[in-house]
């Protein structure tokens, strides 16, 4: 066994600089929750005053009338809301649904002005005397008339022009009596349905982040502009109405001729309007009152779908309390599943919805990671609630603030509720690793943005990325030794003025040390020659000869300007080895001279995260030119021998792009032998210690191996792999009342029984789709129907992806993602979605969180000229009408020509090494 070196991530000045600026800032940060959690306290307060609202001013390039700009003016601040709402779940003509409603905002004018903006979108607003409000004065001040009202479409704005000035430091308030359409887009003020029983039902429910609370009624829609939601909600009998805050005893009313209901809620803390919530519907739950409740479909709470979600959430609010030192902020924590739902989850303030499959888990039919999944989405929506809701980004250029540190933390709260599962490593490979590809491109972007480059919604609803979500969460690892201090990343304006003052001694300013973090894209290489003891380190990009969108001229690893240094400690004089980054703390990748790579390819010794992570490296490096491909294919001859999951997992993931690029060409029959010599032992190991495939692994990530054996197998040609599965299967179809198959491996027996049919299995597998009542089976059956080899079904999929009655509006683009994953499907999926480019952006829109990820997952195989210049002649095609994909398509173009390059460097000496090692002995 050869001796190792390790080289963790806390050298040179980080570890002293991340120590004494995290006590620096906690303090800080204690100052500002403080301050935030006792504005809570106040009757009516409100935070936008002219200091907090300035950053609103105009910019100069912007144009000269106020309701052209996308941001509110600093003159007027909002206090507190009185909204009532009565949404119809029974459509008024031609399946139209609507609800009706109005609203008095209570105003504090900041500075003088005849001018109010008020956002307003897709609303039918009540004329009174001709003008689409009323507005009044409060305590004595006397309201001036308005002159004039309009609707700024491209803005969204509610104009108001008055008479005279409103005056600084007086209130008034604003009266509007709207209608709107309870339509099905995901967005605002929107109905769900499902099927019970054979009969439909529509509830009514919210998302309002991040600019569509001002489709549920006008209001000043950014996250600054907090204000006190005092609700009321009108609904039918056998209906519930639920919001933010606790529900006062409901009462029977009579409007319209109908006997209905009217629940009132108590006051809101203070809170932004994304944060807001209602939902009416006709679900139970399971939990206390008031306290911890799981809400969802009647059916699913009955069959005990909701246990484990209420299981889990009051430990893991528990463990924030205790990690924030602080209380739950609220009296109540609801949490509903919602049928149809655009995103994962929402951390409404007090009332958190969810997708079906985020929330609910059935034991008997759900998969081991349907369970993690739930957990971790739990864990990641009740951080939100102390840091997101409580202390909030003044705008959304700084959205990483919260999604960063939630992503972070959710594996915190997870590995609390399931310490069994070791979720601290799973990070890495969940979300560090992924967003490691995406980032270094050249068209990736940093972690914070200029405020005035984030206007229009859909620039804001682009920052929903992995960058946002995954690139902070890894910054947490990097900088701190002890989980803590991540809130370190919390930092806002105020955090760095409060360390400034209080004289904190920091080897440099925090806002100097946090923007070498936020303020650039991408991470760093480092190369290390253990012969010579010489490190280097430079931006890493997987096309080198790319231009970055943004600036990269600051060192990210050692927080100074560095590029060369010599270090003897690493020169190796012996036979040994070298390796850098233990556990993959730090967010940058490792080169090394050959002799070292030739030592660390014996994996003796080396720890499990830091196996995975040298399949990764060595093969990033490869597609950036740094090192041979054919060292990069060298890091998976071991597999013969491993039976961890990160490595296969990581190397499952690399060599997918090896078949996304040959699929279609003669290195394909080479690399499938190579891959059923790997794998063999694998699927061996998992036969053997499930007894023959008769019980589940123990271990938490051995479930999961298990599964990418199978499907490895499977899909290489490994001898029985294909007679378990379609056998399976034919069992279930035999007997569809009883499936036998275990959770764990159903998307994998799913999918490959139906590759290996034809029509008879799709029905069959169509038919469970449409019957299932657990959404975790449903989404699994989704995925299968896609794996059929018989072009004229995926055809009829992708046209079934655009009707709602067959695919839900929150499924469609993962449906036609699915089948782009299917090389016969590719070229079938990008033509269909060029054919109805116009129809999914209109109706299914333009702001939905997935399309960039249609965007990407439509065109991750393109790899030729051709195919380049159909992607510009998309763009070309549909300018103006790409909304949050443009990002998307910048990306695409940039990976197609990566791909184009990389394909003519490796394919010959891919198909060399593939051809030599499929017919040598295991290793």
């Amino acid at each position: 066994m050869g001796k190792g070196f390790y080289i963790r991530k806390e050298l040179a000045v980080t570890c002293v600089v991340a120590a004494v600026a995290a006590v620096a800032v906690i303090i800080a940060l204690s100052v500002v929750y403080a301050q935030e959690k006792s504005k809570n306290e106040v009757t009516l307060p409100f935070t936008a005053g002219p200091d907090a609202t300035s950053t609103f001013s105009p910019t100069p390039s912007t144009p000269k009338e106020p309701w052209m700009h996308f941001r509110l003016p600093d003159s007027l601040a909002p206090v507190s809301y009185n909204v009532t709402l009565w949404p119809r779940l029974e459509p008024i003509a031609d399946n139209l649904y609507v609800f009706s409603g109005h609203s008095t905002v209570v105003i504090r004018c900041v500075r003088e002005t005849d001018l109010i903006l008020i956002h307003s979108n897709k609303l039918n607003l009540t004329t009174f005397e001709g003008h689409h409000a009323k507005l009044n004065g409060l305590n004595g001040a006397t309201a001036p008339t308005l002159t004039k009202t309009w609707l700024e479409i491209p803005t969204q704005y509610l104009v108001i022009q008055l008479s005279s000035p409103l005056w600084a430091g007086n209130m008034y308030e604003l009266f509007t009596q709207f209608t709107g359409e309870l339509s099905d887009d995901l967005g605002g003020f929107y109905r769900s349905e499902y099927m019970e029983d054979g009969v439909k039902k529509v509830i009514a429910t919210t998302q309002m982040q991040p600019t569509d609370a001002r489709k549920a009624f006008p209001c000043f829609d950014e996250p600054a502009m907090k204000a006190v939601f005092h609700m009321t909600i009108i609904h039918a009998h056998g209906t519930v109405a639920l919001s933010n805050a606790m529900n006062y005893n409901p009462v029977n009313i009579t409007m319209a001729g109908q006997d209905l209901i009217q629940t009132s809620f108590q006051p809101t803390k203070i809170m932004s309007t994304y944060l807001l919530a209602f939902v009416v519907c006709d679900f139970t739950y399971i939990g206390t009152q008031p306290g911890v409740r799981i809400w969802a479909r009647r059916k699913a709470i009955e069959e005990g779908q909701g246990n484990y979600a209420l299981e889990k959430t009051g430990p893991i609010l528990k463990f924030f309390e205790n990690y924030y030192n602080s209380s739950y902020p609220l009296k109540k924590s609801d949490q509903i599943a919602i049928p149809d739902f655009s995103a994962g989850a929402m951390e409404n303030w007090g009332l958190i919805t969810y997708r079906e499959t985020a929330l609910l888990y059935n034991p008997a039919m759900s998969s081991n990671g349907d369970k993690e999944w739930v957990v971790t989405v739990i864990s990641h929506e009740l951080a939100h609630m102390w840091f997101g809701n409580l202390v909030t980004m003044k705008w959304w250029n700084d959205l990483w603030l919260n999604e960063g540190f939630a992503t972070y933390v959710s594996y915190l709260g997870a590995n609390f509720a399931e310490p069994t599962w070791n979720m601290k490593e799973l990070i890495v490979l969940n979300e560090i690793i992924g967003v490691m590809a995406v980032d270094a491109l050249a068209s990736s972007h940093p972690l914070s943005s200029n405020e005035k480059d984030i206007m229009r919604p859909d620039l804001i609803t682009e920052l929903f990325d992995s960058i946002t979500y995954n690139h902070c969460s890894q910054m947490c690892q990097i900088l701190f030794s002890k989980e803590s201090c991540c809130m370190l990343l919390l930092i806002s304006y105020s955090c760095y003025q409060a360390v400034d003052k209080a004289g904190i001694p920091l080897p440099r300013p925090v806002e100097v040390i946090m923007n070498r973090w936020i303020l650039q894209m991408g991470f760093p290489v480092v190369t290390i020659n253990t012969q010579t003891g010489k490190i280097t380190q430079k931006h890493f990009l997987l096309d080198p000869d790319s231009e970055p969108l943004f600036n990269v001229n600051m060192c990210l690893i050692f927080l100074i300007s560095i590029q060369t240094a010599t270090n003897e400690d690493m020169i190796l004089n012996t036979t040994g080895w070298l390796l850098a980054n233990i556990d993959m703390k730090g967010f940058y990748r490792v080169n090394y001279d050959s002799e070292n790579w030739d030592s660390l390819f014996t994996f003796q010794a080396i720890p499990v995260i830091n196996r995975a992570q040298i399949i990764d490296d060595t093969f990033n490096l490869a597609k950036a030119k740094m090192v041979n491909i054919t060292l990069a294919l060298r890091t998976t001859k071991f597999l013969s021998k491993e039976v961890e999951y990160m490595p296969w997992q990581i190397a499952r993931n690399n060599l997918e792009y090896f078949f996304l690029m040959f699929d279609r060409s003669e290195v394909y029959g080479p690399m499938q032998a190579y891959t059923k010599k790997q794998v063999t032992p694998l699927f061996n190991h998992f036969k053997e210690i499930t007894l023959n495939w008769t019980k589940n692994p123990e271990k938490h990530t051995d479930q999961y191996n298990q599964v990418n054996a199978v499907s490895l197998a499977c899909s290489a040609g490994v001898e029985g792999c294909k007679e378990l599965t379609t056998n399976w299967f034919k069992e279930w179809m035999k007997n569809p009342a009883n499936n036998n198959i275990t959770p764990n491996l159903k998307s994998t027996v799913y999918c490959n029984a139906i590759a290996a049919g034809g029509v008879q299995e799709w029905d069959f597998a169509w038919s469970m789709f449409k019957n299932a009542t657990v959404a975790s089976e449903a989404e699994k059956l989704m995925f299968a129907l896609s794996c059929t080899k018989q072009p004229w079904l995926l055809n009829r999929y992708l046209r079934y992806s655009l009707d709602p009655e067959k695919i839900r509006k929150q499924d469609a683009t993962s449906t036609i993602t699915y089948i782009a994953n299917n090389p016969i499907g590719q070229p079938l999926a990008w033509d269909f979605v060029r054919a109805n480019w116009a129809h999914i952006f209109n109706n299914y829109g333009g702001g939905s969180f997935s399309f960039g990820r249609l965007i990407g997952g439509v065109t991750k195989r393109f790899s030729t000229e051709f195919e380049y210049k159909q992607l510009l002649q998309f763009k070309e095609d549909n300018a103006g009408q790409l909304g949050s994909a443009s990002m998307a398509l910048e990306r695409a173009l940039e990976s197609t020509m990566a791909n184009i390059n990389w394909v003519a460097m490796n394919k010959e000496p891919v198909l060399e090494w593939f051809t030599s090692e499929a017919s040598s002995p295991v290793s």
